[in-house]
């Protein structure tokens, strides 16, 4: 019994070792189970290397060369007349050859960037900053082998330009992805030419979708990949190996990557492309309003209950006025497209096709309706005439209202003012620091052409729509207001 007691504490004690032992093991195999899944969610790849080497072939470094006159003086460097003028004029012949035939013969400039071929027939596409200009052309391929390329089109509006070189034989090319499937956190890889040190990669995730820098038809991609000049052009790769952007600035102070980069997305440049390769040239649908977001208490100015849509500030001649649309419509619907904000209706009527037949729904006087419209060509209209505005009034009425001293438009206002025989409305005369109307931007100067969507003539008009806003239980009265011709609507609070 002794023996086998002690056998039974001896099988206790090793198994009480043994069980730390096994849990640390278990524990281990979880933790490794745990981080295999966690990678596999990420979707992480092991390396680079197999991709890079499949879609290198079809990336090009860019570099262009352009005439560029020098300057017979030393202008801007120091002024007309002074001491040191003989100084610098010495300095600067030394650098251009040292007589005047020399200082004042053009000189070349090279620029370099980068590229990616579409088509094994040799179309290319970059930014058009980085070929504008440009009186020579050449394209470096990473197999080796230059070829010169010539411009077939280009879009300073996304800043896209279409290329075309002649080889012996089919290019390696890469194909365009939907960059609208693609989501933040998603892995991406650029290829290109920065600062000139020849073919490089660098990976990093899709930081932010649908950015806007500064142009009506923005849609960039943010990524963290690095960027850097002389990327710019070059292409932004899913892990499929399809282009889903064009890599085209950076965010920096210093001028390098600092982890902020921005590719404008494949899906406008696929639409960009196409029309350079049809036509030479973009073709936008043009709907000829001119318009500005709906904010909250424009929404509650004239009773909209969402705040969507594009206000209508202008209707110039052209489709819109053509069919019916007035300033003071919400365009609500395009074409049987939601219309957000103003950005999601210029680039919507910017893609669909010109000449094309679209219903528009408006809300207006508190109901909505539809219209349609021809669409015109926005390339055609770029200086499309303003629309005319009814007769102005004939005796000048001036007075204190909602923190502004307005008054009727005088032909010394006129002058003043610069504006047209036919513009009616009132002039802001002044406009109170501690009023609401100055906190919503109005200024001395402004001419008030609409309150409650209804036209003014005299103050009168301007009081009659005031009460009739109070009467309805609105807290603010919509105004249309221009400054320097440019129009903008105003919900000025009644309180």
């Amino acid at each position: 019994m002794s023996q086998a007691l002690a056998l039974s504490y001896d099988n206790q004690r090793e198994s009480r070792k043994a069980l730390p032992l096994a849990l640390a093991m278990g524990l281990s195999v979880v933790l490794l189970l745990l981080q295999t899944l966690s990678a596999a969610a990420r979707g992480a790849p092991e390396s680079f290397a197999d991709l890079a080497e499949k879609i290198s072939p079809a990336v090009v470094n860019i570099t262009t060369t352009t005439t560029v006159a020098r300057n017979a003086a030393p202008r801007g460097v120091v002024p007309e007349g002074s001491p040191f003028e003989d100084f610098f004029r010495e300095f600067q012949d030394r650098n251009n050859g040292g007589n005047d035939g020399n200082r004042n013969r053009p000189r070349r400039s090279s620029a370099l960037g980068s590229g990616f071929v579409i088509s094994e027939d040799g179309f290319v596409v970059t930014n058009n900053h980085v070929i504008e200009g440009a009186d020579e052309i050449m394209i470096e391929f990473f197999e080796g082998g230059e070829l010169v390329a010539k411009v077939i089109g280009t879009d300073p509006k996304t800043d896209i330009a279409l290329l075309k070189v002649e080889a012996e034989a089919p290019l390696a090319f890469v194909n365009f992805g939907d960059s609208d499937i693609s989501r933040v956190g998603d892995w991406v890889m650029a290829m290109g030419n920065p600062l000139g040190q020849g073919f490089s990669v660098s990976a990093g995730i899709v930081s932010a979708r649908n950015r806007a820098l500064s142009g009506s038809y923005d849609d960039y991609l943010q990524t963290d990949a690095a960027i850097n000049r002389g990327n710019s052009g070059g292409p932004l790769f899913n892990m499929d190996g399809e282009v889903v952007g064009v890599n085209t600035a950076i965010l920096s102070p210093n001028g390098g990557s600092i982890g902020i980069g921005f590719s404008m997305a494949s899906n406008v440049v696929v639409k960009v492309v196409d029309q350079l390769k049809e036509f030479g040239e973009t073709r936008r649908g043009w709907l000829g309003v001119r318009i500005q977001d709906v904010t909250e208490d424009v929404a509650e100015a004239i009773g909209l209950e969402k705040v969507a849509g594009a206000l209508v500030t202008d209707v110039p001649e052209g489709p819109s006025a053509e069919a019916g649309i007035e300033a003071g419509d919400v365009i609500l619907s395009f074409d049987g497209k939601d219309v957000t904000d103003t950005r999601s209706l210029v680039r919507t009527v910017g893609n669909t096709e010109v000449g094309k037949a679209v219903r528009v729904v408006v809300f207006r006087d508190g109901k909505t309706q539809t219209l349609k419209v021809t669409l015109g060509r926005r390339e055609e209209a770029e200086n499309a005439v303003p629309a005319s505005a009814p007769k102005e009034p004939e005796v000048p009425e001036k007075t204190d209202l909602l923190g502004m001293t307005v008054s009727a438009i005088t032909d010394e206002l006129r002058e003043q003012l610069d504006l047209a025989d036919s513009a009616t409305g009132l002039v802001v005369q002044d406009v109170l620091e501690t009023s609401k109307a100055y906190e919503k931007g109005l200024r001395a100067g402004d001419v008030i052409t609409e309150a409650g969507q209804q036209k003014l003539s005299d103050v009168a008009d301007l009081n009659k729509q005031i009460d009739a806003a109070r009467e309805a239980g609105r807290k603010s009265l919509l105004l249309l207001v221009r400054r320097s011709g440019d129009p903008r609507f105003v919900a000025l609070s009644l309180e």
